[in-house]
Order: structure tokens, then sequence, then C-alpha cells
């Protein structure tokens, strides 16, 4: 990867293709702002790096990707073509979908950046998170390990602190993130978070529901085949 500038905040800015020339450009970015997005022109997925995770898993990422790029909605993720990550930008580019990938300069080998979309190269993983956060107008959380734990917390919280409207949705599959719901709750029963927190984002079991939640649209009810179907995922 080549340096932009030094002086810039960003490393560079890569359109990958393999006949083409890298184009770089220079975003600004500021302290995020209370706002609820009149459209979702884009939209991040936080979600795992692990390519040991459950294939179930995979195959959703794969599908969310496609769902995305069906309703002409940008993927903004963090750049990496492993796990959940690869798995969601891959299915958004072939699907035709506009995929941005913001990764931090010391994750590019690690992480097998994905030089096939468009993607940011920057210097810290606060970067990475602030441009993420920037760019998207709203926010989806796949199954994930630690590293997305911070971000959707820190994304949390900024809602907690009225930074920002955008909508959060988790993808819970087999009630994954039920124990993360649990402790949420326990902040609130000991009168150290505000009731309203647990109302700062929405819980789905199907992929196919994300997108229409993200839009503000209440999901069907799921069939009991189907949701007995969901929850052998663990």
């Amino acid at each position: 990867m080549k340096l932009l500038n030094p002086g810039h905040s960003y490393l560079g800015l890569r359109r990958a293709q393999a006949s083409a020339p890298c184009v770089f450009e220079t975003l600004s970015w500021s302290v995020p702002t209370m706002s609820a997005p009149e459209r979702l022109h884009s939209v991040c997925v936080f979600c795992g790096s692990s390519d040991a995770a459950d294939p179930a898993y995979l195959a959703a990422a794969a599908d969310l990707g496609r769902a995305l790029a069906a309703a002409k909605i940008r993927l903004v993720y963090g750049g990496g073509g492993v796990g959940l990550m690869g798995a969601t930008a891959r299915a958004a580019h072939d699907a035709g979908g506009a995929v941005l990938g913001v990764i931090p300069e010391f994750l590019v080998g690690a992480e097998r950046a994905l030089e096939t979309v468009e993607h940011l190269v920057v210097r810290s993983m606060h970067e990475r998170k602030s441009i993420m956060f920037e760019q998207s107008d709203g926010f989806v959380v796949l199954p994930g390990g630690i590293g997305t734990l911070e971000e959707i917390v820190e994304l949390l919280s900024w809602r907690r602190l009225h930074l920002h409207e955008k909508p959060v949705v988790f993808y819970n599959p087999g009630g994954f993130w039920r124990p993360l719901f649990d402790l949420f709750q326990h902040t609130v029963d000991a009168k150290l978070t505000p009731a309203s927190f647990m109302d700062a984002w929405i819980s789905v079991e199907r992929v196919e529901d994300i997108v229409p939640a993200l839009l503000g649209v209440a999901p069907e009810p799921m069939p009991p085949s189907e949701e007995a179907a969901v929850l052998k995922i663990s």
C-alpha cells in the first residue's frame, strides 16, 4: 500500500481492480452528530473475522451481502477477506453491490484485505471505527468475537450519549447475542444504565428481516418450523 500523504488522516483509498490503476481520494470525518438518516445509502456491518466460524454464520453473512446489494445499499465493513467479513463483502460485490472496506495498515496482511473492492487503508483502529461510522447510515451486527464486541459497545455508547440516532440491528441466530443483552439488562437493573437504552437496537433471527428492520419495517412472524430450524444454530 502506498502512503497518500504523511499529513493526512488516511493512508490511501484504492479501488482495486487487476487492470486498473489505484485511485486515491481524501475524505473528511468529524465527531458523530445526532441525526436519523432519511434513506439508507450505506450500512456498516460488524462481524467476526475467524474462518473457523460456524458455516451457518458464514452463509448468513453471504446472504446479507446479497440482500444489501439487491436493496442498492452500499456495504461498509472492516476491509478483511476472512471470516464473516470476507463472506459478506464477496457476496455483495459478486451481486453487483457497492462495497467500501476500511482496514488499518497493520491488519492488511493478517486479515487479507480484499482488493477486489474499494477500500481505505488507515493508520489505526480508532480511525477505522470513526470512518466506518461516518460513512454509514445504519449498522448490522453479525456473530463475532471480542473485536465485534468492542465495535458495537462503542457505537451503543455513542447512541446512549445522544451522538447519533442511526438504526442498529443485531442478527441473533439461536440467541447468539442473548448473553450480551442480558448483561445490558443487568446494568439497567443495577440502575447504572437507563431503561430506555434497551430500545437502542433491534434484534432479528432471520437474515431476510435485517434490511426491513433497518428501514423500520416490522419483520413477518416466523413460522414454527422455521423458528425451530433457527434455534438449532448455536
